[in-house]
Formats: C-alpha cells, sequence, structure tokens
C-alpha cells in the first residue's frame, strides 16, 4: 500500500458509521435534501462538511497552508509549462496601483504596501491523443509551451485565479479545472501563483493580478508568449479567485475612469509607455464579493453548501503559529479590518462598474448566493452585459467538487462557451438570467434587474455593521479569531 492510500484509509475508516447514516437517511428520503440531491452528491457534500468542520479538528494556518500547496504532478491530458516573470524594471505600475486603492478609500483604511516581486504562473492546455495517466515528458517549459500551442484552437486566453479564501491552495490544485477550461474553450490559460494572505496581506496578491494582465499584454523580454491583444483575454477565477477577477477589474476601471475622456490610461512597464486597456470580459465560478461575509445567505444557506458558516467557525478560532495571529494582530487574514469594505477588498462595496465588460457568474443555492445576486443585478441595472447562472441546490464551486456530475459538466460548458463568445462573437453575448433545476437541469429564466430584494443601502449597512464587530473581536492579548 503507497502512502496515499494509507492516508486515504486514515481518513475514512473513522468516517464509515456517518457514511452508513448518510446513506440511510438519504434512501429513506429522512434527508432534508434526498429531493434535491442524488446520493453520491449526498455523501459528498457532507463527507466535505464534516471534514471541514472546524471545532473539529482545531488546526493552524500554517498547517492547512502545508497540507494544501502541493504540486500534485502532471500526467495525463494536460500541458503544463511553468514559468517566472521578473521584476519590471519600472516601479510604475506598483505606484499606479497604490494611488488607485487611495482614489477609492472612504475613510481611513489601512494597507501594507508589498514589495515587488517576480511573477510565478503556468500555462495550462489540453493535450490531446495520450492516454489519462501519461506521464509528464521530460522536455523543457519551452518546449511544453511550444507543444501546448500546436493544439490550442482558439484565441481565448484566461488569465485565472485560483480559489482557497486568499490563503490556501495554488494553481497546481486547479489544474483539473484549468484544463478543463483549455479543453473545453479551445483556448489556453495562465493561471498565477499569487501571494498568501497572512504573510501577504492586501494589497498583494492584487499587484500580483495586475502585473499578470500586463505582462500578457507586453511579454518581458525572454517570455515564451507573444504579446495577446486585450480583446482576446478573459478574467476566470473561483471563490477568492473570482474576488480577484472583480477588485482587479475595478482596479482598471478606476485607472480609466481617472484619464481624459476618450484616451486610454498608460504606464511605463517593462522598457515602454504601454496602454491599460480593458480585457474581453470575466468568468466567475461562486464569487466571494463580501470578505466581511455579512449578507443574510451566509448562514441562510448553509443546509446546500459544505463550508462553515459564521456562527461555526467563530467559535473555533486557529491555533496560534508563527503566521497567525500577526503582530500586530488584525481583524481579518486577508486585510487590516479597517479595508474590510473597500472596493477593492469586497468589490461588492464597489458603486460603479460604468464601462465593465460583460461578466459571467455561475453559482449554487451557496452561501454566497446572496452578494453574488447583489452583484449581478447592480452590474444589470448600470448596463453591464452580465450572464447570471444560478444552479438550485448546489454548494460552493459544486462543479469542480462534485466530478462526473451532469450539473458539473453543463456548469463548464456555459462556463468555456461564455468565454468563447466573449472573444469571438461579442454580438452573441447579452444579459440573460437562469435558475437550473436540480436534477433535471431545466433552465427557467429569471430577470437579472430583479434578483434580489436586498438593496445597495442595505449591503453598505450589513458591511459596515460586520465590519466593525470583526474589528472589535481583536481581543486584548492580540487573539484573533477569523471568520473564514
Amino acid at each position: 500500500m503507497d502512502g496515499s492510500s494509507a492516508a486515504l484509509l486514515k481518513v475514512v475508516v473513522p468516517k464509515i458509521p456517518f457514511i452508513v447514516k448518510t446513506a440511510l437517511l438519504h434512501s429513506l428520503w429522512l434527508s432534508s435534501t434526498s429531493s434535491k440531491w442524488d446520493l453520491r452528491t449526498e455523501l459528498t457534500i457532507k463527507i466535505l462538511r464534516n471534514l471541514v468542520e472546524p471545532s473539529a479538528h482545531p488546526s493552524t494556518i500554517s498547517k492547512q497552508q502545508r497540507q494544501t500547496i502541493r504540486d500534485p504532478g502532471v500526467k495525463g491530458r494536460m500541458w503544463i509549462s511553468r514559468v517566472t516573470m521578473p521584476v519590471p524594471g519600472e516601479d510604475d505600475l506598483r505606484q499606479l496601483l497604490f494611488k488607485t486603492i487611495e482614489d477609492l478609500k472612504e475613510g481611513s483604511e489601512e494597507y501594507t504596501l508589498p514589495p515587488p516581486r517576480p511573477l510565478e504562473a503556468e500555462w495550462t492546455g489540453y493535450r490531446a491523443h495520450v492516454p489519462k495517466d501519461a506521464p509528464e515528458p521530460s522536455i523543457s517549459e519551452t518546449e511544453k509551451y511550444k507543444n501546448l500551442m500546436k493544439e490550442v484552437k482558439s484565441d481565448v486566453t484566461i488569465l485565472y485565479f485560483h480559489g482557497g479564501a486568499y490563503f490556501l491552495l495554488d494553481p497546481a490544485s486547479h489544474r483539473p479545472t484549468t484544463v478543463k477550461i483549455a479543453k473545453l474553450s479551445g483556448g489556453r490559460v495562465f493561471s498565477v501563483r499569487y501571494r498568501l494572505a497572512p504573510q501577504n496581506p492586501f494589497p498583494a496578491a492584487l499587484l500580483d493580478a495586475l502585473v499578470a494582465y500586463l505582462s500578457l499584454l507586453y511579454p518581458p523580454p525572454g517570455a515564451l508568449h507573444e504579446p495577446i491583444p486585450a480583446s482576446k483575454i478573459v478574467f476566470g477565477g473561483d471563490s477568492a479567485g473570482g474576488n480577484l477577477c472583480m477588485v482587479l477589474m475595478q482596479t482598471l476601471l478606476q485607472i480609466h475612469r481617472n484619464s481624459p475622456p476618450g484616451q486610454l490610461p498608460t504606464v511605463a512597464f517593462n522598457g515602454g509607455h504601454v496602454e491599460i486597456p480593458l480585457p474581453a470580459g470575466a468568468a466567475l465560478n461562486s464569487p466571494w464579493l463580501d470578505v466581511t461575509r455579512s449578507l443574510p445567505s451566509i448562514e441562510g444557506n448553509a443546509n446546500f453548501d459544505y463550508l462553515p458558516p459564521p456562527s461555526m467557525t467563530a467559535k473555533a478560532p486557529f491555533l496560534p503559529c508563527p503566521i497567525w495571529p500577526t503582530n500586530p494582530p488584525r481583524a481579518e487574514i486577508y486585510c487590516e479590518g479597517s479595508a474590510l469594505c473597500h472596493p477593492l477588498v469586497s468589490p461588492l462595496a464597489a458603486k460603479s462598474w460604468d464601462g465593465c465588460p460583460p461578466i459571467l457568474i455561475v453559482c449554487g443555492q451557496e452561501m454566497l448566493l446572496d452578494e453574488d445576486m447583489v452583484l449581478a443585478q447592480r452590474l444589470a441595472k448600470q448596463n453591464v452585459k452580465v450572464v447570471w447562472q444560478e444552479y438550485e441546490a448546489m454548494p460552493h464551486c459544486f462543479a469542480m467538487v462534485l466530478q462526473g456530475l451532469e450539473a458539473g459538466r453543463m456548469c463548464f460548458s456555459e462556463y468555456a462557451n461564455f468565454c468563447k463568445h466573449v472573444v469571438e462573437d461579442l454580438g452573441r453575448v447579452k444579459t440573460e438570467g437562469y435558475f437550473i433545476t436540480a436534477k433535471s437541469l431545466v433552465k427557467h429564466s429569471v430577470d437579472v434587474r430583479k434578483l434580489t430584494d436586498i438593496t445597495d443601502e442595505d449591503v453598505a449597512k450589513m458591511m459596515a455593521d460586520m465590519r466593525e464587530k470583526m474589528i472589535a473581536r481583536i481581543e486584548p492579548e492580540g487573539r484573533v479569531i477569523p471568520r473564514l
């Protein structure tokens, strides 16, 4: 028995009574979700929920990072080419970001100025005509990229940001997702290894995202790729990666607002003075838009989700370790408490999306549903083209978690089609919304401008109130109980 099998057994064996009970209740229609989920879905979600329940498994952030930031290797039908972009010779883009943060402040928000650093990322493409367990070829990263490009069938380039609540995971963990997107879209995916919190709080990840976008447009010397037009680039991301997509988009929109009408903003970057255009669009999977986690569905929809609600995490702080709590303490893993409602931390706080490219938002009937609805509705009311898809009774990032589920296949197909359409046939993209029923997957049209009764004023108040509560949670001795 190898190490991975032994580790799996160590997790599964103690859960056997729980698994049997869950299966029995489902089969007897005694589970509250029996009518919405098949047995496989019920087992998967409830086992996941049991595993991530914080009170049962107190741990440290350091340990969780070590456990999740692992490269599982490359095999099968995927091309992975790892790259590192050097620090730009100019500091102008970094300073432009700091100015943009200041421009959007509404109070005394505090944040740490991150230093520049090389950008680590990987190109992902579909590798056809090999066995599912084919090993990664022993060739250079340059050769891998050339082979990847030989199999690219469309102009779509997806700049992808992985999820993980800003403190877990890295691009390697999302290869099954990005290779599916590459295959279905016919394009390629550029996955960024952005800096993780709490070691690198806001705006370190945003700086990495901004550098990544400009590096696609204007490659540094020695880069594997040729310059990519903005009209061929789609921002993509799940969960916290969806947050990063939208704060990057809001950053670009604010930079445009500060430019003279009719002129594209410019910046010194990689040896030239270059324009900063907007991308073709953004495709979001269960985006986390409110870092305060203050809207009603965070608690109200926990029945359909595997993520622990704040009422549970509030009772189970992380164990102390060298990176958390921080010194001096802060109220949130990702940012200073005062910055929780800044539009480049929680894009739900952004008031204007005027001029934004088309946006796809896909989510389940999950804990983040309210904030995703609010943003989709706000975008539509501001005449941004937005495609809204809500899958009944599905949890957070369900297409990635429930492998083989028909709803997941549908979700990936719709996601890839949106990316292709905004790049290749923008005229096909229009504002539209759908509620997709559980099991049958029937699509019912909904008015994106009337998704929720929660007003913008309600959102601002709930977020501000929760920010103050989170700041007050810093205890006198400096311990912090985070809200994940």
